[in-house]
């Protein structure tokens, strides 16, 4: 058997476990969006890239109102998360080129939601051969950027694009 070294993952293997607060309501609320990895602040919404992602440019459009019902989203969050879910994709497709994209928000747990209590939309940029014999024979996928290098890039293009 073959060895991936990904020594970045042992942050998170050995990082104290606690949930105090939802991360979508917590992160919003800190001055610190290159390391929360916070790509823009709308009125309703945020994009913010996903840590663990599926793929290099995964992205979540999230409401700031602490919700996992999709009945209680305002008109106005539900405008502002699809113009911002389609917003992202104008910005991958510029900066990565993708040639297809994943959409999609996962409510409740058995729909395969990590943070149920906190909708969140996801934006998942695909390339041909990108599901490869990695995810699926070594259990491994493989971001070939850094995650802070990708959040600088982007947020200065969706800082270009939008002016909310």
């Amino acid at each position: 058997m073959e060895r991936l070294w990904a020594p970045w993952r042992m942050e998170y293997i050995i990082r104290e476990k606690k949930k105090a607060k939802c991360i979508f309501c917590e992160k919003p609320e800190q001055d610190t969006d290159i390391e929360n990895l916070i790509l823009f602040r709308g009125n309703h919404c945020f994009i913010i890239m996903n840590f663990y992602p599926y793929n290099n440019g995964h992205l979540m459009v999230v409401p700031y109102r602490h919700l996992s019902d999709f009945h209680e989203l305002s008109a106005d969050e539900r405008n502002e998360m699809m113009a911002l879910a389609d917003e992202a994709i104008e910005v991958l497709k510029e900066d990565m080129h993708p040639q297809g994209f994943n959409l999609g928000m996962n409510i409740g747990a058995v729909a395969g939601a990590g943070i149920a209590e906190h909708l969140h939309f996801h934006v998942v940029p695909r390339w041909n051969g990108d599901t490869n014999f990695m995810p699926v024979t070594g259990h491994t996928k493989v971001i070939s950027e850094v995650l802070f290098e990708t959040c600088r890039r982007l947020q200065a293009k969706f800082a270009a694009r939008l002016s909310w």
